[in-house]
């Protein structure tokens, strides 16, 4: 197997090393920096390795119309109101940096346009992730791309012709594929999870997984078919108010998620078959074949 690992905030990244899990905090946060830190409690306390924020230049990324449309929220009674008041500026993405330094987690972002690319690398980010939303924009990807940081891409909403365009814009170096369905929730006949096994058959880079459906083991079953990186959205409470909060895992759920994750990258192994020494005795008191005429165990 081709070693195509990448390395992340000093983590190795790809097959045979760890599964790298991302707690999607997003716009979960509701617009509170408050609720933003327990959240970064609630991925440090569960063991993922990075959580993830959104951010968008409001103006740029969403038309005078769209903003201005009728649509009730706690912020006001337009879209704008809404979008701008889930937004996070350079104060609160200070306090977030300050404060995922000193818990030891990594951060990052979406960023869906070219300035919000510029903002957040004032913060020195271990790696970049590009939104489903967002693979077709050429020029975006090529923003990116130009930071030389690790790339992570999602390819929900997609083609396969989209996503091998996506790559050849951006290369394959340094870049991790996510497998996603962009619906919330999902349901689960809509996962299709071997698409995995299709990116990993095209693609020389590692291939992982981000969902948006409820329940955990469908995320540990994409763990069993190589998934190098698994993401959900992390929420502290899925009643409450937003649009990913029905789509996302509460805190004693990513913890649980991120335990089985790690017992079933325990019990995969390495694929080669060979007698442990554990079995030996009960292989003395059950086989009825002469021992001889077994092949020596490795010392």
């Amino acid at each position: 197997m081709t070693d195509n690992s990448i390395e992340i905030g000093g983590r190795q990244v790809g097959p045979g090393h760890p599964c790298f899990i991302i707690a999607e905090i997003g716009i979960n946060h509701n617009g509170s920096v408050e609720t933003a830190l327990r959240l970064i409690d609630a991925a440090v306390e569960s063991g993922c390795q990075a959580v993830k924020f959104q951010k968008r230049t409001i103006d740029l990324v969403y038309t005078r119309e769209e903003l201005s449309r009728p649509r009730e929220s706690p912020f006001g009674a337009t879209n704008g109101d809404l979008k701008r008041g889930l937004e996070f500026g350079r104060e609160e993405y200070r306090a977030i940096d300050v404060y995922c330094r000193e818990k030891g987690i990594l951060w990052f972002a979406s960023c869906w346009d070219e300035s919000a690319v510029d903002f957040i690398e004032e913060f020195n980010p271990p790696c970049y992730k590009i939104a489903s939303a967002c693979l077709t924009h050429d020029d975006l990807l090529r923003r990116c791309r130009a930071t030389s940081r690790p790339l992570i891409m999602a390819t929900g909403m997609s083609t396969i012709e989209q996503i091998r365009h996506a790559v050849a814009v951006v290369g394959l170096e340094r870049l991790i594929l996510l497998h996603t369905t962009s619906t919330y929730p999902s349901r689960v006949d809509d996962l299709n999870l071997r698409v995995m096994q299709t990116l990993q058959r095209e693609f020389a880079c590692p291939v992982g997984y981000s969902g948006h459906e409820v329940g955990l083991q469908t995320s540990m079953a994409a763990v069993a078919l190589g998934a190098c990186v698994i993401e959900r959205h992390l929420t502290l409470d899925r009643s409450m108010w937003g649009s990913d909060q029905a789509a996302s895992v509460e805190p004693h759920g990513f913890a649980l998620l991120v335990r089985d994750i790690r017992t079933i990258e325990r019990a995969l192994g390495d694929g080669v078959k060979r007698v442990i020494p554990d079995e030996v005795s009960i292989m003395e008191k059950l086989r009825r074949m002469p021992l001889k005429s077994l092949p020596a165990l490795p010392t």
